[in-house]
């Protein structure tokens, strides 16, 4: 049995919030993130004065991240300037200096379709997010996933972040390749684009947990 030092527990997002009443109920299941997306090709994009609103009234210890998509410097500032974001997801084709340069905590999402494309990781310095590779001009938010077994021994120095086309059917197979530092899921949990459903939330988390708690009985350490 692992002891208390060593157990580690794999942390959940959730992403695309669009209402409060989600955000809370994420909030009240015990999520340690949720996540706002701030581009608007997105069906999940959310104004910022209104994300500002539903972070304003979320309880303490809950993460507000921030998604964007190629943005300038400028874009970033005048987001931050509305919305108290306390991590920034960089999920298009941003540098190595773009992500070193901003003033918030930063997760770069890396689009992965094989092992091949893990190879850009070494360049990012902070934790990364690994994502379906989604078609030219799309980023994200499919519901696709890809063949995570390439991911089994994949190193980095920071922590990693499992995403694309998460669900409660997947959770133990997402699972058994390793213990995640955390899961993000958007589409999963969803009736409809940006609408989230409080019983695939309930399960989802439900799940995560016990996948997590049974890979600690194991000793499966490596996030």
């Amino acid at each position: 049995m692992p002891t208390s030092k060593n157990m580690t527990r794999t942390r959940i997002k959730i992403c695309g919030i669009t209402r409060l009443e989600d955000a809370l109920e994420a909030s009240k299941l015990g999520v340690d993130a949720v996540g706002f997306v701030f581009y608007n090709k997105s069906p999940r994009y959310i104004d910022p004065q209104k994300a500002a609103a539903i972070i304003r009234q979320l309880p303490p210890f809950v993460s507000a991240v921030g998604l964007f998509v190629n943005p300038t410097q400028a874009f970033i500032a005048d987001v931050l300037q509305t919305v108290p974001l306390g991590v920034i997801q960089l999920h298009g084709d941003e540098t190595p200096d773009f992500c070193a340069a901003q003033r918030r905590r930063v997760m770069k999402a890396i689009a992965v379709s094989n092992s091949d494309d893990l190879k850009q990781s070494e360049r990012f310095r902070c934790p990364l997010l690994l994502d379906a590779k989604a078609p030219a001009g799309v980023y994200g938010g499919t519901g696709q996933s890809f063949d995570w077994s390439a991911l089994k021994d994949f190193a980095h120095d920071f922590p990693l972040i499992l995403a694309g086309g998460l669900n409660i059917g997947n959770i133990d197979a997402a699972m058994s390749i390793r213990q995640w530092f955390g899961l993000d899921v958007s589409s999963g949990v969803e009736s409809s684009p940006g609408i989230k459903d409080a019983e695939k939330m309930r399960a989802f988390v439900h799940a995560v947990n016990q996948a997590s708690a049974i890979n600690n009985t194991k000793g499966t350490q490596n996030v």
